[in-house]
Parts: structure tokens; sequence; C-alpha cells
């Protein structure tokens, strides 16, 4: 469940000298390189005391790690390990997850998953995932992992929320409060000749944690499926941060994933190039959607 910030939070737009302070230490601690968000794993299946500093690290500084397994190494296993060493359990079983909650990402063959983007080898643009969740089901962290690339394309770019509320924020404090509106972005509900498989979820972009008392973002670009609030102001909002996706702008961690490869994350705001399989190599990733927050983040 989400809260209104406390008096106290970085995240109350009202709170000037909170925020101030939280944002000269988030810029001091941005990694000085994407390097710095790397870490090799010598044995997928254990995480070492120093390979998991150095990802903590990582991601209370951007939100998110890169980590690199040894390639050929089993990606469903790698990514439980990883997930488990950071307290990620429950995994968020959505329609086209397997039994167990992870997703494999492949250009789908089947009814069930092909007229869903991430099936597909079409681009994808900026989103958070589970933007449709209820807040029950809040989507807090996910991984990607990487079985194998695509014959050509399928980047990835990752941008920490956080930044963007910081950018946000310093052009115009009321862009937060209109985006903090709890009837903003409505999400039509998803149906097909059977019924309705998930009901309309209306809600916040930005809202704070509940749990954590962390920022939480909850967003996609899509212009087809959403509905937002007749509001000039949350217009003006929305424009803005779209200028913000649109530019290279310096704090956007771009990368293509390679076999072995993953990410780990507090659902940062992500997107993928579209991509080209080949004749014996069809791109790969398994992912997984969490409901807590990354431990110790």
């Amino acid at each position: 469940m989400s809260r209104q910030p406390m008096p106290d939070s970085p995240f109350d737009p009202d709170n000037a000298a909170a925020f101030a302070r939280w944002r000269t230490a988030k810029l001091a601690a941005w990694p000085p390189s994407p390097a710095a968000l790397v870490t090799d794993l010598a044995r997928p299946d254990r995480i070492e005391p120093a390979e998991h500093a150095r990802m903590l690290e990582a991601c209370r500084r951007a939100n998110l790690c890169i980590y690199r397994a040894p390639p050929g190494t089993a990606g469903r296993d790698t990514l439980r390990t990883v997930a488990g060493a950071f307290g990620l359990v429950r995994r968020d079983g959505h329609l086209c997850a397997d039994a167990d909650g992870i997703a494999t990402l492949q250009v789908a063959r089947d009814a069930r998953r092909r007229d869903y983007i991430p099936y597909t080898d079409r681009p994808i643009n900026w989103h958070t995932d589970g933007y449709y969740n209820p807040p029950e089901q809040r989507i807090r962290s996910m991984m990607l992992h990487c079985q194998e690339p695509a014959a050509e394309g399928g980047e990835n770019a990752c941008i920490d929320p956080e930044i963007i509320y910081l950018r946000l924020r310093d052009e115009n404090p009321d862009y937060i409060r209109a985006l903090m509106r709890p009837a903003c972005m409505t999400i039509p509900a998803n149906s097909d000749a059977s019924g309705v498989l998930r009901p309309a979820q209306t809600g916040p972009v930005f809202s704070v944690d509940g749990v954590s008392g962390a920022l939480h973002m909850r967003y996609t670009a899509r212009r087809r499926n959403i509905a937002w609030a007749d509001d000039p102001l949350l217009r003006e909002a929305l424009a803005f941060l779209e200028t913000l996706l649109a530019t290279d702008a310096p704090h956007a961690i771009r990368f293509r994933l390679e076999a072995g490869q993953g990410i780990l994350c507090n659902n940062v705001l992500h997107m993928r190039t579209g991509f080209n399989d080949g004749p014996e190599q069809r791109r790969t990733l398994y992912r997984a959607r969490f409901y807590e927050r990354i431990a110790g983040t």
C-alpha cells in the first residue's frame, strides 16, 4: 500500500529542506560510470560476500546493478540465487508467467503471449513493470537474466526513478504534486472473449511506499490503452517527462545483456530496442517481478 509523504520525507513536495539534503546526497553518490554498476559472479550458485556488497552498493546508488555470471549457466537457477541473496521471495505470478512465477521472454509462438510486446521482437518504450497491478501487488523490484542474446539489437536502457523525480522537481515542484494525485493515471481493463482478465487500475505516477518509505514510480510511455486525468498541469508535467526520456540524458544507463548477464533493480524505468533473431540464435531472457524491495536499499 502507499501513503502520503511523511513530514520528514524528501519526497514530500512541501518539504524543500529535506529534498535539498537528499538531492545533494543522491547526486554525490551517483556512480562515476556504468562500469561501477557491474559485478562479476564467480559462481552462479553462490553469491560471495564481496560480490553481494558490490551489488548492494550499486543498488543503493542507482537502484540497479548488472551482474555477469559465466555463460552457459542455468539462467533460472542464477536468477533464483541472486533473488534469494537480496531477500526477494514473493514473485508476481502474472498472466504470462510460467508456473514458478518466472517469465520466459522470447518471440512467442503461442496465442496466449504473442499479443504482448515483451514477447515480440518489437521495441518497448519506457515503463516500469507492473504499472497495471493493484496496490496490493505492487512491483517493488525485478530481475532480467539473459540466457541467449539476439543475433542483432535488443539493447536495454534504464533510468533510476529517483533521478526522474529529481529532474521534474527541479523544473517545477507542482509537476510532482500533479503526478502524485491518486487518480492521475488509469490503465483500462484487459479483456478478451472469455471476459475480464484484469480490471482497470487507477493511481498516481509517484507515491511513497508504505513499507519502506521509498519512492515508487508507476509509469508507461504507451499512447494506447491508457487514460490520463484531464488536467493542464498534469499534461505539462507529462510533456516535460517525455522530453526527459527522449533525450540521451547522462543518467540513462544503456547496455546490451549478453549470455550469463542480468540486472537486479528496484523496478527502475527501462526500455528495449527492437531485435532480430538468427536461424540458430533465439533471444531468451528470464524475468521475475517481486513484491519486495531489494533488502538493504
